[in-house]
């Protein structure tokens, strides 16, 4: 059964800093690029970053890029996503999603989506 756990999320203050993980399993993991994407209340899903599978290509958003650091132990079968100075418009449920080989920067790249994990950035 394939799955994708992602855990890590909370209430952090502006500023703070959280490590958002996504545990896979019953998938090749080495071969499935990983990506991560948000949704706030009220707005549509939005791209955040991506890895592909071997770890060599990496992208992020403008809104994150220099905050957010995505990375991968494939011996594990986890992805993380390191947020740093983060901001009230981060906040939104964060759900990482697997997709065959690439970095994918539409939702419709990915075959697996986990349940998602709420982050809010509030004083």
């Amino acid at each position: 059964q394939v799955q994708l756990v992602e855990s890590g999320g909370g209430l952090v203050q502006p500023g703070g800093s959280l490590r958002l993980s996504c545990a896979a399993s019953g998938f090749i993991f080495h071969s499935y690029g990983i990506g991560w994407f948000r949704q706030a209340p009220g707005k549509e899903r939005e791209w955040v970053s991506c890895i592909n599978s071997s770890g060599d290509w990496i992208s992020y958003a403008d809104s994150v890029k220099g905050r957010f650091t995505i990375s991968r132990d494939n011996a594990k079968n986890t992805v993380y996503l390191h947020m740093n100075s983060l901001k009230p418009e981060d906040t939104a449920v964060y759900y990482c999603a697997a997709g065959p080989d690439g970095c994918y920067y539409r939702p419709r790249g990915y075959a697996f989506w986990g349940q998602g994990t709420p982050v809010t950035v509030s004083s």
